[in-house]
């Protein structure tokens, strides 16, 4: 371990935790104290909240020639981040040292939304410069904050830190030129007692071209310093009471999972629970730092931990519950597939040339047919493609048909203690009986950290209610 990295926190705030003054008093007031708890803190911090998506709305406009509202949205930008500095920052040459740079990079932004009307394009190169200008606006107000509020605070643009390759949107961490970056630049600010307030989502190609993580991207900025900086703990403010047993706006009862494996997490995140996105936490669990989950607008709850896969965590067997709207399932069936090699993959690959994710595969072991779900708005794509692709089966009859069904849901029931505990998905389905749900299909990974099953649209929240009650927290 770095000699200096003992006691060392990165805390991370998403976009409603620094959406309003309200918000950012929240902020300051869980860095004071911190601060007085950690012997070094480092803050990274999204854009306030709805910024980033203005920023690209307006690239698009301007991309198919409808530059009418640029000025507008420039005005309202500039307010929005000078109504937050004027909240927390009484000094009148403070504030015009912010607002300067805040119009530096207001300038700049209007000069990439002209670049790209002459275009005409919004390359993934142009929409990354403009995406990261939410979060240096940000930054800087919130160091300005701090530093009204008397704690040292530097503001920090990633791009001079976080190297990547010039994957444009979906930008890749280089983790050694990184280190040496933190370690040159970071280190010393934070030996001298300074928080620096760094840019969450944004990096830069080793050239200094700016580049955006992807999704999830500034959870993955606050992962990809606390490993290079051999942090001893990460938090993530976000404003929910840590990760839920479901989705609170559908189940009331929802209640927050105290302690989960990262397995369950990539369950959770990839059937659509608002929870961490499991690249983005990655570096974290494999640099053993301790992962929670926290609530800016309730600090003092506990949240959630997020722990490596260690096989004892058998505290709960069922420990959440999601759910993915609006999908249809595609069957592909007929007596003549019966050892037909290569039928999946065809069909497989028809719809990956529609450029459509499968979230779920449920195959019959007869092989006489095969189905899946798909998001509901391609479903009539992928027919078209797969009778395309099987024109000739279907001729013969080997194919009996391709069919959408009506609009479905898949409800998933996650919890690593399901592997070694046996009955669960005979509980799953008999409490789905009980309350008269019908299961149309089933998908069980053999990782077993989670069963999936798709029901009715209409049977929505009844199922998630049913599966629900099953939760011993």
């Amino acid at each position: 371990m770095h000699p200096h990295s003992r006691s060392l926190l990165v805390m991370k705030f998403g976009g409603t935790s620094v959406g309003d003054a309200a918000a950012v008093q929240h902020v300051l007031d869980i860095v004071r104290e911190a601060r007085a708890a950690w012997s070094a803190v480092v803050v990274v911090a999204s854009a306030l909240s709805g910024v980033t998506e203005t920023l690209l709305s307006q690239a698009y406009k301007v991309a198919q020639g409808d530059d009418s509202e640029v000025e507008t949205t420039l005005q309202y930008l500039r307010e929005r981040h000078q109504q937050l500095l004027t909240a927390f920052v009484s000094d009148q040459k403070m504030q015009q040292a912010v607002m300067g740079e805040i119009d530096q990079l207001l300038q700049r932004l209007a000069s990439l939304w002209q670049a790209i009307a002459v275009l005409g394009e919004a390359s993934p190169r142009a929409l990354d410069a403009v995406a990261g200008m939410g979060e240096r606006m940000s930054v800087r107000i919130l160091a300005a904050a701090l530093k009204a509020s008397g704690i040292q605070a530097e503001a920090i643009d990633a791009t001079d830190i976080i190297v990547t390759d010039n994957q444009f949107q979906s930008a890749h961490p280089d983790i050694a030129a990184t280190q040496a970056k933190v370690e040159d630049f970071l280190r010393p600010r934070l030996m001298n007692g300074v928080v620096p307030v760094v840019t969450g989502y944004i990096g830069a190609t080793p050239e200094g071209i700016p580049t955006t993580l992807g999704r999830g991207g500034s959870d993955y900025s606050a992962a990809i310093l606390a490993a290079a900086l051999q942090a001893d703990e990460v938090w993530i403010w976000t404003d929910v009471n840590g990760v839920m047993t479901a989705d609170p706006r559908l189940i009331p009862e929802a209640q927050t999972i105290p302690r989960l494996t990262y397995r369950e997490v990539a369950e959770l995140a990839y059937f659509g629970a608002k929870v961490l996105h499991p690249k983005t936490i990655r570096p974290i669990i494999e640099a053993g730092i301790r992962l929670r989950v926290l609530n800016t607008f309730n600090p003092s709850h506990p949240g959630s931990e997020i722990v490596g896969d260690e096989p004892t965590i058998l505290d709960g067997v069922i420990k959440a519950v999601t759910a993915v709207r609006h999908q249809r399932l595609i069957t592909v069936e007929g007596r003549g597939m019966l050892g037909v090699p290569g039928v999946a993959a065809r069909t497989f690959t028809a719809v990956a040339r529609t450029g459509t994710s499968v979230p779920l595969i449920s195959q019959a072991s007869s092989e006489q047919s095969i189905c899946f779900a798909v998001p509901a708005d391609t479903a009539d794509k992928i027919v078209a493609a797969l009778e395309q692709e099987f024109a000739q089966e279907i001729k013969r009859r080997d194919i009996d048909r391709v069919w959408a069904s009506d609009e479905v849901v898949i409800l998933t029931v996650v919890g690593s203690g399901m592997q070694h505990t046996p009955g669960v998905a005979g509980r799953v389905f008999g409490a789905l009986g009980a309350k008269g749900i019908n299961v149309i299909a089933i998908a069980q990974g053999s990782s077993e950290v989670s069963i999936s099953l798709v029901v009715k649209a209409e049977d929505l929240k009844l199922g998630l209610l049913a599966l629900h009650e099953l939760i011993k927290i």
